[in-house]
């Protein structure tokens, strides 16, 4: 939460951006929406931007933002074709937050297993990478490798009509595997060549002309 002043001056901050759209005949347009969080992107244009190596690629993929070293430059904002990343501009932590969001009432309700950042740093979609490292220890712990399905980010578990899919592309019968050859399957912004991790489906529409035109 930043405020509705802060919103007016262009400071939002989310990780997980709703695009909409309208398409159809201009007197009975109908929404579409996308989600569009951090692409991961395999060819990530804002990793060899930045100076001090804070936006890096992991071992599994992930295009992870180091917190504690970033220097706050930005460039990695100018640099994402996606606009996805968010700069932190007060200290949320440290007793700037908006109205009562610093309540220790509210402050309890927080998720435990991510801090709060320190201002002047760049924030972005982590795929909630707090969350695969629990499920991988607790794989480690009992011998055995991830389970399809083990690890759902927060968007996918908040997702009521399941819209979003995460898991494993390597690993046999995933079923994200399964959607990426699927024939819709499209990557936003494909031909810049960033290769992004986070791909989507188009949506396939077979309406009857009947029920489409209230006057048929």
């Amino acid at each position: 939460m930043v405020g509705p002043e802060e919103v007016a001056r262009g400071r939002d901050m989310h990780w997980l951006r709703i695009d909409t759209y309208s398409h159809g005949p201009e007197d009975r347009p109908r929404p579409g929406f996308q989600p569009v969080p951090c692409m991961h992107c395999e060819a990530a244009p804002c990793e060899p931007v930045c100076p001090v190596a804070a936006s890096v690629h992991d071992a599994e993929g992930l295009n992870v933002q180091v917190y504690n070293r970033c220097v706050g430059t930005r460039f990695c904002q100018g640099n994402c074709p996606y606009k996805v990343r968010r700069f932190n501009f007060h200290g949320y932590a440290d007793g700037q937050e908006y109205a009562n969001q610093g309540a220790p009432v509210v402050a309890a309700q927080r998720n435990p297993e991510v801090s709060v950042r320190v201002r002047g740093v760049m924030e972005k979609c982590t795929y909630c990478t707090q969350r695969i490292s629990a499920a991988r220890r607790a794989a480690e712990r009992e011998g055995r490798a991830l389970r399809e399905g083990e690890v759902r980010t927060a968007c996918q578990s908040a997702c009521p009509t399941t819209a979003i899919i995460f898991g494993d592309l390597r690993q046999e019968g995933a079923a994200v595997a399964a959607l990426r050859r699927e024939p819709q399957h499209y990557a936003l912004l494909g031909h810049l060549g960033t290769r992004p991790r986070t791909t989507y489906l188009a949506q396939i529409r077979n309406p009857n002309p009947a029920l489409e035109d209230p006057g048929a």
